[in-house]
């Protein structure tokens, strides 16, 4: 049984567990700088003896979690820039440096406790939903009240949400209102109110008093849990680019090793090259780049922006072209039913009926649209079953004992001339740029329904910020007819509008564009998946619920607004300048250290102190990713995109798939 208490133990991975000092840089920390300080306190006092037994104790505190370490490391064939740590402080034992020694074991813990203090400021970020995770829900059974635990929820099973509680699994409301507090998905700070036959997805907090609803997923396949996946992904991961700063040590460790031997033959004094080694030791630099990536991640959470991991945030920092999916996505997701057309014997309203009670059980971007017609016209709706989606195609199901479908003309059809009816309103759909989501009963196509769906009003205002950013491409990718893409595409003056395309003919054309430049995908949708995964980073609008789109993507909005995506570039931009320039001024300062240190300017213990400088400041350096990327602090004010006050006012057609 899957349970959101499971997901919540993310942390407690099996596996060798670290050594108490190793694991916890904070009190190797606090130990090593007692005994500095101590150290201090005695030599002051004239004890010089004592003073050197407490930096020694130091220099050890600090270099046996070290030593596991780089053991380690070793063991598995990994060799970083931490050696030379573990040189400096095994050689300032040997040769009685010890007040050196302990200063590199003071930069170290405090180095480690700074990358700590970024990394759980970041889980405490991305972690904050699970904190709020329901354990129980409330189930009418037999016309009783009863409590089971949240795994044990199926499908369309009735439930009670209390005022105050959390909604522990995606449903349809089937109460006359429900007041919702949706912040903690959204960030939309003032409450929803949502109507009977709405969807509510879970997460959100029940603001007002008791509703009850149907439910549409189990626990585990609901947008909460959807989320704490993402969640625990994005916690686990390493980023490449902290990588590509270990590999600095390829270089960087034989140099320094050279730069140590040489000062050692020239001037033949052994501390000579333990204050190259000193100086040159950089492990709290190294740790500069993780820091700021993994700042980047905890800033863009913050934003409703979860990142899946640093390789992500990594690659969408070099992104030049994002192609985008028109439903859901550039277009509000929130269509609406202009008419309905009967073909045959049932009449109008009953088609809606069956619709939308088909529609109850879809996440598609069309359903809620569908199932609010039927509301307001006050229709009763009946829960389907035997339900079967079609990402790209459509849904079918039994309703009242008819098997009912939804979508795609052609898809109905199967193959089979249309009704005259249904290609008469298609031509006139054609004519007039807008189109329909047809409605099979029993096997024939008895009718459509007519469908609008306008730009989102901050489409043109997203789009232009992503000019800002510095994306040079922007493409519309979709599976409607061309003029109803062109409507989309054409108003907003995008760079490419690519249309009528199948689910891997999106793939094909990612792909392409992958050839040319990184490309960024962003879709909303289960036939988005592929393309999502297709793309150098994906991304995905999941504000509206968890599907296939955002199990697949590399990232995924939670918070329904597109303005997020140029902020989402802004950030992983902002947090990798920052790990660039962070690595490249403390190894240029290293350097410039080492140079010192080899003439003899620098003995060991101020090289100590020298290297502390730079290491502390280009970590503190680092930690500014925790901040900034944002659209009030990038580029608000610089001019319009041209087109874009057009495209805010134009109403275009829904996309001409499920």
């Amino acid at each position: 049984m899957t349970q959101f208490g499971d997901v919540t133990q993310s942390s407690d991975r099996p596996g060798p567990q670290s050594p108490p000092l190793e694991g916890n840089p904070a009190a190797i920390l606090i130990i090593v700088l007692f005994a500095v300080v101590a150290g201090a306190m005695l030599w002051i006092a004239g004890i010089r003896g004592a003073a050197d037994i407490a930096w020694a104790a130091a220099v050890v505190l600090a270099l046996i979690p070290l030593g596991i370490s780089v053991a380690r490391d070793l063991l598995h064939r990994e060799t970083g820039v931490d050696l030379i740590a573990l040189l400096a402080m095994a050689g300032s034992l040997i040769l009685g440096q010890y007040l050196a020694g302990a200063v590199v074991g003071l930069m170290l813990s405090g180095g480690q406790a700074l990358e700590r203090y970024a990394s759980s400021r970041a889980r405490r970020e991305l972690s904050a939903l699970l904190a709020r995770a329901p354990r129980v829900v409330h189930r009418y059974e037999h016309g009783f009240l009863t409590a089971p635990d949240v795994g044990e929820v199926r499908k369309g099973d009735l439930l009670l949400v209390k005022p105050g509680e959390v909604v522990p699994v995606d449903g349809v409301i089937t109460s006359p209102v429900a007041l919702l507090d949706e912040s903690a998905l959204t960030g939309e700070s003032r409450p929803a109110e949502r109507l009977i036959g709405d969807t509510v997805r879970s997460g959100v907090v029940n603001a007002d008093g008791p509703f009850d609803m149907r439910a549409l997923t189990t626990a585990d396949q609901s947008t909460y849990a959807g989320i704490v996946r993402l969640v625990r992904e994005a916690q686990a991961s390493k980023a490449p680019f902290v990588r590509l700063a270990d590999r600095y040590a390829m270089w960087f460790l034989p140099v320094t090793l050279g730069v140590a031997l040489l000062a050692w033959a020239v001037s033949g004094d052994p501390v000579r090259a333990l204050a190259v080694l000193v100086v040159a030791t950089p492990c709290p630099l190294i740790l500069a780049a993780p820091v700021a990536i993994v700042a980047g991640i905890s800033r863009a959470a913050s934003r409703g922006i979860i990142v899946k991991g640093g390789g992500a945030l990594e690659t969408l920092a070099r992104a030049r072209t994002v192609v985008f999916d028109k439903t859901g996505t550039l277009t509000s997701g929130s269509p609406r039913v202009a008419s309905v057309q009967a073909f045959g014997a049932i009449e109008a309203d009953e088609l809606l009926r069956l619709a939308a009670s088909l529609d109850q059980v879809s996440l598609h971007v069309f359903a809620s649209g569908i199932v609010l017609a039927a509301a307001a016209k006050h229709l009763d709706l009946e829960f389907p079953t035997e339900v079967h989606e079609h990402g790209g195609k459509g849904i079918e199901g039994a309703v009242s004992g008819r098997h009912i479908a939804l979508g795609q003309a052609r898809w109905l059809a199967a193959g089979r001339p249309l009704p005259d009816a249904a290609s008469a309103l298609r031509n006139r759909l054609e004519t007039g740029g807008a189109m329909a989501v047809f409605v099979a009963v029993d096997g024939e196509i008895a009718g459509a329904l007519v469908i609008e769906d306008p730009v989102r009003a901050d489409t043109p205002e997203a789009l232009r910020m992503l000019r800002l950013a510095g994306i040079t491409r922007i493409v519309l990718l979709s599976g409607d007819r061309p003029d109803v893409a062109q409507a989309v595409g054409g108003s907003l003056q995008l760079d490419a509008i690519l249309s009528e395309h199948s689910p891997e003919q999106k793939v094909q054309a990612v792909l392409s564009e992958r050839s040319r430049e990184v490309t960024v995908m962003i879709g909303d949708g289960v036939n988005d998946a592929p393309a999502l995964v297709a793309a150098d980073v994906g991304i995905a609008m999941g504000a509206r619920g968890a599907t296939a789109s955002s199990e697949a993507a590399d990232a995924v909005i939670v918070v329904d607004r597109l303005d997020r995506v140029a902020e989402a570039v802004l950030i992983s931009r902002r947090a990798r300048d920052i790990a660039v320039q962070s690595v490249l001024a403390g190894m240029a300062l290293s350097g410039f250290g080492m140079v010192l240190a080899t003439f003899g300017v620098l003995p060991p213990v101020a090289g100590a102190f020298f290297q502390e400088a730079i290491d502390v400041a280009v970590i503190l350096n680092a930690l500014r990713a925790l901040t900034g990327g944002d659209l009030r602090t990038a580029g608000a004010g610089q001019g319009n995109v041209p087109g874009a006050t057009a495209a805010g006012r134009t109403q275009v057609p829904a996309a001409a798939g499920r």
